[in-house]
C-alpha cells in the first residue's frame, strides 16, 4: 500500500514538472501552476486510484510552490493567454 502511494505521489510529482506555470509574475506563475497542477493531479489521481480529490490537491500544491519559486527566464512559455 505505502508502495503504491509514493508511485502515486511520484506520478504526480513528474506530471506537474512537464507542466509548470506561466506567467510574468511570481504570483501569475503560482496561480497558473496552481491551477494546471490540480488539473493534472485529479486526472493523474483519477487514473491511479489515489482519487481525483486527493490528486488535485496534491497536484495543485506541488504546481503553485513550483510556480512560486521558478523566475520568468528559468521557465518562459509565452505570454499567458489572459494579457
Amino acid at each position: 500500500m505505502k508502495n503504491k502511494f509514493l508511485v502515486n505521489v511520484a506520478s504526480i510529482v513528474m506530471a506537474a514538472g512537464l507542466l509548470v506555470a506561466c506567467g510574468e509574475g511570481t504570483g501569475e506563475r503560482a496561480l497558473s501552476g496552481g491551477a494546471i497542477g490540480a488539473g493534472t493531479g485529479a486526472v493523474v489521481g483519477a487514473v491511479t486510484g489515489m482519487g481525483p480529490g486527493t490528486g488535485a490537491l496534491i497536484g495543485g500544491a506541488l504546481g503553485a510552490g513550483t510556480g512560486a519559486v521558478t523566475k520568468k527566464s528559468d521557465i518562459n512559455l509565452g505570454k499567458p493567454i489572459w494579457k
